[in-house]
């Protein structure tokens, strides 16, 4: 392979490392000043808007051993990668490209698993991560507070509680 062209698969698979995910979009039709706007959207969640070439994007994909994506590596391609919430930057690239009206998702790939464009607009309507994080800390306390109360009533009469007694 070329110097040049090893550079841009480095590059590229430096862009790769940052997440353990990467959605492939079609770019075209997008103007400059609104992929700035994107970008500065996604590094609220430390992610990034990359172009890429298509054919260095197979290679470098297939050197870090990732899903197949060469029937999505046609026209115009640009790659989103970085942060940690997936599904954050799913809504966020689902939002924008829906106000615009010109861009779409292609597919991705989450945690080495490809995703379709469909499976991607589910991903992005799930709640964010803090969202997820505060209802699961609401259902433990909650389980906790119900099952503190079950267990200090059956310590005392451990066998009526198992057969289902009650006095």
């Amino acid at each position: 392979m070329r110097p040049e062209k090893q550079y841009l698969v480095e590059e590229v698979n430096n862009h790769l490392n940052k997440s353990d995910y990467v959605y492939l979009t079609n770019y075209e039709r997008i103007t400059v000043e609104e992929i700035a706007e994107l970008r500065a959207q996604l590094s609220e969640h430390e992610a990034e808007f990359h172009v890429i070439k298509n054919s260095i994007f197979g290679v470098a994909a297939a050197a870090k051993e990732l899903p197949d994506m060469g029937e999505h590596l046609t026209g115009q391609t640009a790659i989103v990668v970085g942060g940690k919430n997936p599904s954050g930057v799913a809504k966020i690239i689902g939002d924008f490209f829906k106000k615009k009206e010109k861009v779409e998702m292609k597919a991705g790939i989450v945690n080495e698993r490809a995703l379709t464009k469909e499976e991607i607009e589910a991903l992005a309507k799930l709640p964010g991560l803090e969202v997820l994080r505060a209802q699961l800390s609401w259902l433990t306390h909650t389980a906790c507070d119900w099952i503190r109360p079950c267990h200090q009533r059956c310590a005392t009469r451990t066998p009526q509680c198992f057969a289902g007694e009650s006095q």
